[in-house]
């Protein structure tokens, strides 16, 4: 029985250490490193609301559901913590003599503990100290949550800002065509520095918010139509569209700011575990047809775009730029279930033949 209650409280232990450790890796760690309790809460929710929306649910149903799912998340992980950490001192109480009177007495003493209630004091001092370690990881925890939603809601707010200011220009739900059409209307096509400047920034805080709060990725935006994934793809492309397809001179802004979005797109796919590309050739196939591309051009030529006469060249060079983005772009689409778009959205998800984990 010794031994029995020694195997208790080392198992015990162990549970409350992984799961502050699990804590702190979500909440506190700013890179991505993948918190493994966090993933199998997150996976699991995630399939009791697929299993409530079914199969052939309209977007409009998916929408509205999953609007609950990463909010719900967080709640049922804060729950997850605090029942592990319950169950490790348990564990712990029992096999330091406080179950003699039964397991149920080691649970009230656990749960005194961690919830800071006090209404079972232990009697000797080993678990008068564990007491005291319970209440205090019970209070991290809490802490940790109370500190980490503002950080959410406060990186959640500055990236849809810009993603509702695209509709303007863009259209809902966003394209490439009307991005570039209502642009030179309103202000012309000759420097776009600035806004290509102003989604750089976004890029790069997208990259270190997503990947240092995953959950980030699955809060949708308050419109149904609109997605921080399918504003991406719109900006990426229009970008593309011109730095390849426009009669303009070279601008680095806009080439920098596609290189700033698909690293961001690419480190967060990988963070997911979705294919991508890492090192793509010019003349990898890309998700976006010859045809489709032909229709973008016609429609920019009949307003009054200004193109490059070569449309072939011109179309090699907008497949150069999407190669960098496609998968990356798609994979999250189809993860985070994004509204109907162009170019993003609306394509069929693929293993890339390049791809290399």
């Amino acid at each position: 029985m010794t031994a029995l209650r020694a195997a208790a409280v080392v198992l015990g232990a162990a549970t409350v250490l992984l799961t502050v450790g699990s804590a702190v890796r979500t909440v506190v760690l700013p890179r991505a490193v993948v918190a493994r309790i966090g993933r199998v809460v997150f996976l699991t929710v995630r399939l009791v609301f697929r299993l409530r929306i079914g199969p052939s649910a309209p977007y409009e149903r998916r929408d509205r559901v999953l609007a609950l799912y990463a909010p719900t998340a967080l709640m049922v992980l804060l729950a997850t913590w605090l029942v592990l950490v319950l169950a490790g001192g348990t564990a712990i109480f029992w096999g330091l003599g406080q179950g003699h009177r039964g397991l149920r007495a080691a649970f009230d003493t656990a749960g005194s503990s961690v919830l800071t209630l006090g209404f079972a004091r232990p009697s000797d001092l080993p678990s008068t100290v564990v007491a005291f370690a319970e209440a205090a990881t019970g209070l991290l925890l809490l802490a940790l949550l109370i500190t980490y939603l503002p950080s959410i809601y406060s990186a959640f707010s500055r990236r849809e800002a810009l993603v509702a200011s695209l509709e303007t220009p863009a259209g809902s739900p966003p394209s490439p065509a009307n991005f570039l059409v209502r642009l030179r209307k309103i202000r012309g096509l000759d420097d776009m520095t600035d806004l290509w400047k102003e989604w750089e920034r976004w890029f790069v805080e997208l990259q270190e918010t997503h990947i240092s709060f995953p959950s980030l990725v699955y809060f949708r935006s308050p419109l149904p139509e609109q997605s921080w994934v399918t504003a991406a793809g719109v900006v990426l492309d229009t970008a593309a569209l011109a730095a390849s397809t426009l009669d303009r001179p070279n601008d680095p802004a806009a080439q920098l700011m596609l290189r700033s979005g698909w690293l961001a797109l690419r480190r967060v796919a990988a963070y997911f575990g979705l294919p991508h590309a890492t090192d793509p050739r010019p003349t990898d196939a890309i998700s976006v047809t010859k045809e489709e591309y032909d229709a973008l051009y016609d429609s920019l030529q009949a307003e009054a775009v200004p193109l490059k006469a070569d449309r072939d060249q011109a179309w090699r060079d907008f497949a150069g730029w999407r190669v960098n983005y496609d998968q990356a772009l798609i994979g999250l689409a189809r993860l985070t279930d994004a509204p109907p778009a162009p170019w993003s959205s609306d394509r069929p998800y693929r293993r890339a033949p390049w791809y290399r984990p």
